[in-house]
């Protein structure tokens, strides 16, 4: 029995050290991949699923706003990707949106994207024309303390009829951000709106403080995306970019946790996250790093997050996609990855 707990012990500390998630037995992660023949370079930064194997991807840095359409094929077993193919570009009139999250509403058969450049999340249709209409964010996003951490997710509820986002990282009001040497953890504000496009509930978030402990040539520490599994739970995906001035040793530091809003933590629109807020529980479900160093380049930003099919046994799929700047410096590529959710 000694030696068995010894043996537990050893494994739980190896799962710890290497970023392995101690609660496995809820996801199974597949291998991430690139498919350069089929995906142009881009600055992929949100995914959504739109029916059978299509998906609607946004970039952050298109030549207009609007989606990609793209095909992705997943093995109905495993749960890993198959292909991904870039189909077709949607678009209309707005530019330098900086769009980071898209949303698909099956009800009215239209998608919602969100623009960091001015804060708003607008509506298009699936030909990519403006309907018009957008989401009735509050004020206090939209006086520029949010800058470059702005609304980097988007997720709908289809059973609730509820949209989400996040603030990627701490507003002004809200306290000091992280930065990749002070070891603070960013303070979010979680909010909800419902098909009339109003705002309906906001809840404060606490990410986990920072892994880097030193200066940085560039750095990100936010919440890149969100999705909701059927039962209406939310999972949160927390990602550190960390990129030291040699360039070699950077990663990207991925957790995916699930909360599950409820009143209990519900504040008001709009209210500040004070010094005792009560933040919403979270429950770890993985987490993953990526690295570039001389033999492994294996480093992914990923920003975009969607569920996908249901497997042959029954479980979900998760797919994700990351921004690779364009390939940047032909070091960065466009990888895509798949985990499982079991039921």
């Amino acid at each position: 029995m000694a030696v068995y707990r010894f043996l537990l012990i050893v494994v739980l500390s190896v799962m710890y050290a290497s970023g392995m998630s101690a609660q496995t037995e809820l996801v199974r992660e597949c291998r991430q991949k690139s498919f350069p023949k089929s995906v142009p370079p881009g600055n992929y930064s949100g995914i959504t699923h739109i029916g059978g194997n299509k998906y609607a991807v946004v970039s952050d840095k298109s030549a207009t706003d609007g989606f990609f359409i793209f095909s992705i094929d997943i093995d109905s077993v495993t749960g890993g990707l198959l292909d991904v193919r870039c189909e077709s570009f949607k678009g209309d009139s707005l530019r330098g949106g900086d769009c980071e999250g898209i949303a698909f509403r099956p009800e009215s058969a239209t998608l919602f994207v969100s623009r960091e450049a001015d804060a708003s999340i607008v509506e298009y249709g699936l030909d990519g024309k403006l309907t018009g209409k957008e989401l009735a964010v509050p004020s206090i996003y939209k006086d520029g303390s949010m800058g470059n951490y702005g609304f980097e997710s988007l997720a709908y509820d289809t059973l609730s009829h509820v949209f989400w986002t996040i603030s990627e990282s701490t507003l002004n009001r809200d306290g000091e951000r992280a930065t990749s040497y002070n070891g603070v953890a960013n303070r979010l504000r979680l909010l909800s709106f419902g098909d009339e496009l109003n705002p309906v509930s906001q809840y404060a978030y606490l990410m986990d403080e920072p892994e880097a402990r030193s200066k940085s040539s560039q750095y990100a520490m936010g919440v890149s995306e969100l999705a909701i599994l059927d039962t209406g739970r939310l999972l949160v995906l927390e990602r550190e970019f960390f990129v030291p001035k040699k360039k070699l040793g950077a990663f990207v530091k991925c957790k995916l946790y699930e909360v599950e809003p409820n009143g209990e933590y519900a504040m008001p629109v709009g209210g500040a996250i004070t010094d005792d807020a009560k933040f919403l529980p979270k429950r770890l479900v993985c987490s993953f790093t990526t690295k570039l160093k001389l033999l492994d380049r294996s480093i992914a930003n990923y920003e975009g997050m969607c569920l996908g099919p249901e497997l042959a046994d029954g479980n979900k799929v998760l797919i994700l996609v990351s921004d690779s700047q364009d390939q940047y410096a032909g070091v960065l590529k466009d990888w895509f990855k798949t985990i499982v959710i079991k039921d």
